[in-house]
């Protein structure tokens, strides 16, 4: 029964898309090109009119139809409350000591290590020749 409202309510939306795209509007519209025919400006306004109003109402229908028959059948509750329960999170430390993230990263600049000397070497220092292996 969903299906078939459900295709009804696609066909309709089209239906409407293409009678609205019909109409004349203030600035030409997309309608289709002047001249005679058997119907008049006047008369093919109104009856473009007429077919949307009839499309905008079947289409609020569907929707309304859709609608009741999705509640309906929709008796499990939420998509989330569904899903398969999440495995409870182990108990975690405080941020600041774990050193995870920001707030434990030390963001500042090293200190001076064993390897590296105290203070660069003076520009007018003699320079040791690498050593060969």
């Amino acid at each position: 029964m969903e299906n078939v409202v459900l295709t009804i309510h696609l066909i309709l939306a089209l239906l409407l898309i293409g009678v609205v795209l019909l109409q004349r509007s203030e600035g030409g519209g997309l309608g289709i090109g002047g001249g005679g025919g058997t119907m008049s400006a006047r008369g093919a306004a109104t009856a473009l009119t007429k077919l949307t109003w009839i499309f905008a109402a079947a289409f609020i229908v569907t929707s309304i139809t859709l609608t009741i028959l999705s509640a309906r059948g929709g008796n499990t509750g939420s998509v989330v409350d569904a899903s398969a329960p999440a495995a409870e999170a182990p108990a975690t430390e405080d941020p600041a000591t774990t050193g995870g993230g920001l707030a434990g990263t030390d963001l500042t600049l090293p200190g001076p290590s064993s390897d590296a000397p105290a203070s660069p070497p003076p520009a007018d220092a003699p320079v040791a020749p690498p050593a060969n292996p």
